[in-house]
Order: C-alpha cells, then sequence, then structure tokens
C-alpha cells in the first residue's frame, strides 16, 4: 500500500483545491472552495458561457456575482465527491458577527434552491471572536461551520466551546512563521510548532469529549502529514496527494483517541471575550498570521473582483 492508502485507513482525506479535473482525478471524500481557487475555476475555457450568464444575470453587481459564482462551484465540485464542500463567507466580515451570520444564511439558501442537502455543506470564516460568535448561532440552526485560519489554542479552546463542526488549523504557516523567527531553513516535524499545535489541540478535544472535528491544513511537505497521521482530517493539495500516492514507505499512527487519553492531562477551559482577546494578546503566532490570513482572503477576493470587472468591459 502507499504512503496515501495506508493514510486514507486512519483520516479522511479533503482535496485543497477548486480544480474540478483534480478533485474528478482524486476522488477526495471532502474538498473546499475560496476566492483564489473560484478564480483559477474561472478562468477555465469550459467555464465562460456559465460566467457570461451569471454576469448578465446579475448585471455586473460583482459580489452578487462572486457570491452566486462561489456556490456554483461549490455545487459542481459536490457533484464529484461523496461527502462536504466548504463555502467560505467574505473575509471583510471576519469581525462583524451579524453579517457573517446573514451571508451565511443566504449561501444555505442557495444551496438549498440548488437541491444540496444541508449536511453536505460547511460554512467557512476566520475563527476570530466574531466569527466564533457567528459559527456558536449557525450551529443551533442545523448549519455547520468549518472556522480556517486557526493558530492558537485559545481559537480552538472557543470553537470547541461554540460546538463548531469542524477547525481548521494552518500548520504550514505556523512553521513558514517559525522558520523565519529563528533564521532556520529547515526544521524537523518533531519541532515543528504547526505540527505540535494540531497535536496538542486534538489531545485537548479528545480528553474532553468534544465533538468538534480537527482538519490539519496548509502543509509544506509529505513529512508534516505523515506527522499527523490519524487526525480526524487532513486537507492536503492535489501536488502532496501525488507525492503520498508515490510513496511506499510504512505509515505511523501519530495521533487516535486512545493516545489523546494517555497524555498529559489538559484541564478543561471556557474563554468569554476578554479572556480571549487576552490570550491573543500573548499569542505571538496567532497576532502576526490571523490579520495576515485575512488580508490574504480579502486580497484573494479583491483579485477576483478586478477579472470580473475586467471581463465586463
Amino acid at each position: 500500500m502507499s504512503a496515501l492508502q495506508q493514510l486514507c485507513t486512519m483520516t479522511t482525506i479533503v482535496a485543497d483545491t477548486g480544480d474540478l479535473a483534480a478533485i474528478e482525478r482524486l476522488k477526495p471524500i471532502d474538498a473546499t472552495t475560496n476566492p483564489s481557487l473560484i478564480t483559477k475555476a474561472l478562468i477555465h475555457p469550459d467555464n465562460q458561457a456559465m460566467l457570461s450568464d451569471t454576469m448578465n444575470h446579475y448585471q455586473g453587481d460583482v459580489d452578487a456575482v462572486i457570491d452566486a459564482l462561489t456556490i456554483q462551484v461549490g455545487c459542481n465540485i459536490l457533484e464529484l465527491i461523496e461527502g462536504r464542500v466548504s463555502t467560505e463567507v467574505d473575509a471583510r466580515l471576519s469581525y462583524d458577527t451579524q453579517a457573517t451570520i446573514s451571508k451565511a444564511l443566504e449561501f444555505m439558501e442557495a444551496y438549498q434552491r440548488a437541491g444540496i442537502d444541508a449536511e453536505r455543506v460547511l460554512i467557512k470564516m476566520a475563527a476570530t471572536w466574531q466569527g466564533i460568535e457567528a459559527a456558536r448561532y449557525l450551529e443551533t440552526q442545523g448549519i455547520h461551520c468549518n472556522l480556517t485560519l486557526l493558530f492558537g489554542q485559545h481559537q480552538a479552546i472557543a470553537c470547541a466551546d461554540a460546538g463548531v463542526t469542524l477547525i481548521s488549523p494552518f500548520v504550514g504557516r505556523i512553521l513558514d512563521w517559525q522558520k523565519h523567527q529563528q533564521g532556520r531553513q529547515e526544521i524537523a516535524a518533531a519541532d515543528d510548532l504547526g505540527v505540535q499545535s494540531v497535536k496538542l489541540i486534538y489531545q485537548y478535544y479528545k480528553q474532553h469529549d468534544y465533538k468538534t472535528q480537527v482538519m490539519g491544513a496548509s502543509f509544506r511537505s509529505v513529512e508534516q502529514i505523515l506527522a499527523l497521521a490519524g487526525c480526524d482530517l487532513l486537507t492536503i493539495a492535489p501536488n502532496l496527494i501525488d507525492e503520498l500516492a508515490a510513496l511506499d514507505i510504512p505509515v505511523t499512527r501519530q495521533l487516535s483517541h486512545e493516545m489523546a487519553m494517555d497524555a498529559t492531562p489538559m484541564s478543561r477551559a471556557s474563554l468569554n471575550q476578554e479572556a480571549f482577546s487576552q490570550a491573543y494578546q500573548q499569542d505571538k503566532i496567532t497576532q502576526d498570521l490571523l490579520p495576515k490570513g485575512i488580508d490574504g482572503f480579502i486580497g484573494a477576493r479583491d483579485e477576483l473582483a478586478q477579472t470580473l470587472a475586467a471581463m465586463r468591459h
């Protein structure tokens, strides 16, 4: 069995791409969308007719067009997979609970109109306090959420407390930060702060019987991925999935419910907004990476808006 086949017996593999051809080829259980992925999908010659129809329908209202295309790409992905698609709320709403809730409800209505079951959609938003509070409400309405741009234990604790379905801790971005801070080119998986962060979150969730699932994200290498074998889910870019498929090495489980229960006991915490803010102020990694990540998502959406505006003229 290849490393990928072995990993699939321990972990649900999610394709980190909006490329329909890659999804069709890789046949992952779940997949995700975001503005960069949607931009790539739209430039594809096969999608030009759909794009033109959508532009005409919304008379060039770029925000409405982006929302409609986001749902369309989500529906296209769902035709190719058995599981769920994560659909991202506009990152400009990351610090606005009410606006995030409204946009999520709008997306779910659009999916419903397209005949998609609510169980197959995860609404994705940044793990700010406001995003987590939006998710807390949405989960009570039967709308499942994926909290992304997660770098710190305090974010993970608040997400579990809010009853969110899924979190996406960003392993690779933490490693990038660590390399930059420590002035190192190479860091072994054993010393990788991104890998350690996911292991700690996983242990905390299992020890306290939280239902929130952990999905490691933003990987830089197959070593990082294999260091988290056994995590609930791992979302992996197609090039790394291909690397894993070509690897002929034994894969050892690194995370399991039993291992988590045997690890050092972690006390259960609950954070109000003030405690969350204090934890954020003390967490240099999250302070550096969360705003930068939100800006990156906003930038990707702006780029998509510019591409659409240029097509209109």
